[in-house]
């Protein structure tokens, strides 16, 4: 088996061709809209009388899918299902357990567009987006399972004479996967075959927005030949099966990505050593950022201006990564920030099944409304100079917003928003900008526009994040070229789709013998 990896390509959709086929694609899935998904526990299929409905969030009145909904009991059910799956999986040749991933990730390779085309209905994303985030499951699949092979005989450590002495890695237990609704597909598989192809089982608890499109790679899991137990599928309720499963003495590892504030929860009760638990709970958890570009008065300000739009509006800024916050130097602040007011109120919004859209709605009624709020916020903070504007009637749209002239400390530039706002503050000079880019409790992504070879050498040591960007936008890390995670309140700076983030999930073991 190839060793090697290289990146899924993204579609050129200005191709008639891709687009013809997307289209197809979208119709395909429109046709089956409305269909019922079990919940799959052991390899048996269970269906409740408590459904998660997930709605279209651009057409509030289209039901993508209708999902069963787990309790506490099948969440007992599905933890002694993972714990004896665990006992055979664990000791599954390692090659077979990642050539289990690379024909997951063939599988999708050939129903690309389907599983874009679900991203567009259950996520509301555009055709860019939609097609990034199943590349990005791809890269994951791929990469992994190559990973997995370069780890298993694990590393080099020395003998002396009349011993021989080994060093390598085994599976640690259940591995409880809760994934985000915002990379639905894409985080959601990576968490979900980190654990599998280390030898771990998983209970998979997709966002409750999103639940389809993990049903359907669940679906694709068990195609590619993964045995019954391995990974379980029940979506739920945070409060009664999340909590549940993190409390539970048999969870050995938590991957969690969501809000900061459920995952310094979530690493505090997986501290706790309950009754009949021998061991400590393993928690990879990323929490999500509040995001600076840079601009330095030395910079290419036509490409400040497109990587603040890009990174504060791909996807309507609902992704940890977004830059949120635009902090230029004051001698080219307000050519900056005219230009990106210019190319703002270019951009389209509206419903994303056609490829013209850039930017499609927000999640769901609750981010609306959160998002609504931090506008009015930013009309008392700031000046508005773009957007301001939501039409909840039919799907959540809002308007790409811009505010200028915030104080750093305000909560515009400082409370992680998680929509299509962004805030401009002015620096006095590149050692301000970055003294402003670290003044929040997070740390995941940074962007620095600037062609001052001595800032670039400064940023790299002051800037604190966990990704750094120079000249370019602080979005779209790729799996295999940008590890991704963060520092500070950004989470456990796990780095997903690096070299490091397998280690993560099993133990390593020193094998001594003498002869």
């Amino acid at each position: 088996m190839l060793t090697t990896y290289k990146h899924e390509p993204f579609t050129d959709f200005t191709v008639e061709e891709n687009r013809i086929a997307f289209e197809e694609a979208l119709r395909n899935v429109e046709k089956v809209l409305g269909k019922e998904y079990p919940l799959i526990v052991g390899g048996e299929r269970i269906t409740t009388e408590n459904k998660i409905v997930s709605i279209n969030p651009s057409n509030k009145e289209e039901v993508v899918g209708v999902v069963s909904k787990a309790n506490k009991e099948i969440a007992e059910k599905a933890m002694q299902a993972a714990d004896e799956a665990f006992q055979s999986w664990r000791k599954v040749n390692p090659e077979e357990r990642a050539n289990i991933l690379i024909r997951a990730a063939a599988m999708i390779r050939r129903r690309k567009h389907e599983f874009s085309a679900y991203l567009v209905k259950e996520a509301g994303k555009p055709w860019k987006e939609a097609d990034a985030d199943t590349a990005e499951a791809i890269d994951f699949l791929e990469y992994y399972g190559r990973q997995m092979i370069a780890l298993k005989d694990g590393k080099p450590v020395n003998s002396r004479e009349g011993e021989h002495n080994r060093y390598f890695y085994t599976p640690i237990g259940v591995c409880v996967t809760i994934s985000p609704w915002n990379f639905a597909l894409a985080i959601m598989a990576g968490t979900t075959v980190a654990p599998i192809v280390t030898g771990n089982t998983v209970l998979l608890k997709p966002a409750s927005t999103t639940p389809v499109v993990a049903a359907k790679f669940v679906e694709v899991l068990e195609e590619a030949g993964l045995p019954k137990g391995v990974v379980n599928f029940i979506p739920g309720s945070g409060a009664e099966v999340g909590d549940y499963l993190v409390d539970h003495p048999k969870t050995s590892l938590i991957t969690f990505t969501g809000s900061r504030d459920v995952g310094v929860r979530l690493y505090e009760r997986a501290a706790v050593v309950h009754p009949s638990q021998n061991h400590l709970k393993r928690v990879i958890v990323e929490m999500g950022g509040k995001d600076t570009v840079v601009v330095d008065k030395e910079a290419d300000l036509e490409l400040a201006a497109q990587s603040i739009v890009v990174s504060a509006f791909g996807f309507s800024g609902q992704k940890c990564s977004a830059g949120s916050r635009a902090v230029v130097h004051e001698d080219v602040y307000d050519e900056v920030l005219e230009r990106v007011v210019a190319l703002t109120n270019e951009l389209t919004v509206g419903e994303p099944s056609t490829r013209e859209m850039y930017m499609g709605p927000v999640v769901d009624k609750g981010a609306f409304d959160k998002i609504m709020n931090y506008i009015e916020i930013g009309k008392e903070e700031g000046r508005l100079m773009a957007g301001g504007k939501g039409d909840d009637s039919k799907g959540f749209f809002i308007q790409p917003t811009i505010f200028a002239d915030l104080d750093p400390n305000a909560r515009l530039m400082q409370e992680e928003i998680f929509g299509p706002v962004v805030g401009f503050s002015k620096a006095k000079d590149f050692d301000h900008a970055i003294e402003i880019a670290n003044n929040t409790e997070y740390g995941l992504t940074g962007a620095v526009i600037t062609n001052n070879r001595e800032h670039i050498e400064q940023a790299k040591q002051d800037f604190h994040v966990g990704n750094l960007y120079f000249n370019r936008n602080c979005t779209g890390a790729i799996v295999g070229y940008h590890p991704f995670g963060g520092f500070k309140m950004s989470g456990t700076d796990s780095k997903a789709g690096g070299p490091d983030y397998l280690a993560l999930h099993m133990q390593a073991k020193t094998v001594s013998e003498m002869y």
